[in-house]
């Protein structure tokens, strides 16, 4: 799945990135700490976050995740986005919660991929 198809799923929008959209994502993580998404991360990783502060973006940088999407409506800082820029992040939203967003991407075939511990 690409992650212009899963912005559109999820029914929503683009806040930088909009030109890398065709970047291919295996799987997705949906995880609100960041502990959590370092204690297990998959190659090719999409993460979905209702966290919006620059340590989504720091830590995405660290485990090489290309595109997050903040869930319930939340949205990135204009330095948020700037940071994001600048490690070559994409990053979108919905307004979807956690749960439902998960879902409807298992739905349309985003699915498990490779494990890669940290």
């Amino acid at each position: 799945m690409t992650v212009k198809e899963a912005i559109e799923v999820l029914e929503g929008e683009f806040y930088c990135g909009r030109e890398k959209a065709d970047l291919e994502v295996a799987s997705a993580c949906g995880a609100d700490l960041m502990s959590d998404v370092m204690a297990f991360v998959k190659d090719r990783v999409l993460l979905l976050t209702g966290l919006v502060n620059p340590q989504v973006i720091r830590t995405a940088e660290l485990l090489d995740i290309k595109c997050i999407i903040f869930v319930r409506g939340k949205t990135p800082s204009m330095d948020m986005v700037d940071m994001a820029i600048e490690s070559d992040i994409i990053l979108g939203g919905t307004k979807l919660p956690m749960f439902i967003s998960c879902g409807k991407l298992y739905e349309a075939g985003l699915k498990a991929g490779g494990t890669r511990h940290i």
